[in-house]
């Protein structure tokens, strides 16, 4: 899985937009009719964002929409999201919480570059989200890099911060207040994940 996600993702260009919870995908054909000047101006404006509230900048490749929608057909990533919404790897999350009812998992593959970041949020209690999950995959890494997931309080202080590794999982209830401290721009190496939530929430079925 790690040298899937290091050698062969079709990765989108992923910002935060002006409705909060959404997002917008850049691929390289949407990135070259923008043009610089019109990929500047998206960043500025997500920027902006990040100042007052919640926004995040990052290559994303969502692996639910890409199976549902037929993106990439043949790419290994499809088995991938087939597995975490088997039977036997969404029982890991039954057990894990506790919770009978997770009926599907979400997923998209992350890779964090030099300034790449995900500010204060708690992920909220729509959509029958249980848990989230994190599976790292970065290989190297070093912890004045940046890139850690962040615990915060309700005051926002930290409460603990986990640096990428390699080979792990992350399992935490939501809704709970997290962000992804910015990507050091002399960071020498991919950050690399798969995240997404364990769900009880019968709509969007995954692929099966």
């Amino acid at each position: 899985m790690a040298k899937l996600l290091e050698q062969s993702m079709p990765w989108r260009l992923t910002l935060s937009d002006e409705n909060d919870r959404k997002e917008k995908l850049f691929d390289a054909v949407r990135i070259q009719a923008l043009g610089q000047a019109g990929m500047t101006a998206e960043v500025a404006q997500m920027t902006e964002r990040a100042r007052k509230g919640f926004a995040y900048i990052y290559l994303s490749y969502p692996m639910i929409t890409a199976a549902l929608e037929g993106w990439d057909a043949g790419h290994p990533i499809h088995t991938v999201t087939q597995l975490i919404n088997s039977g036997s790897f969404l029982d890991i999350f039954r057990k894990v919480t506790g919770r009978d009812d997770v009926i599907k998992a979400d997923a998209q593959a992350t890779l964090y570059r030099p300034g790449d970041f995900l500010t204060l949020h708690d992920d909220g209690k729509g959509s029958g989200r249980i848990v989230a999950y994190t599976f790292g995959f970065t290989r190297r890494w070093r912890p004045d890099w940046g890139g850690q997931l962040l615990f915060h309080d309700d005051e926002g202080e930290i409460e603990r911060g986990m640096s990428p590794a390699f080979n792990t999982l992350t399992i935490f209830r939501t809704p709970r207040f997290h962000s992804v401290a910015p990507v050091a721009p002399y960071a020498g190496a991919p950050r690399l994940s798969i995240v997404g939530w364990a769900r009880n929430d019968p709509r969007d079925a995954a692929p099966s």
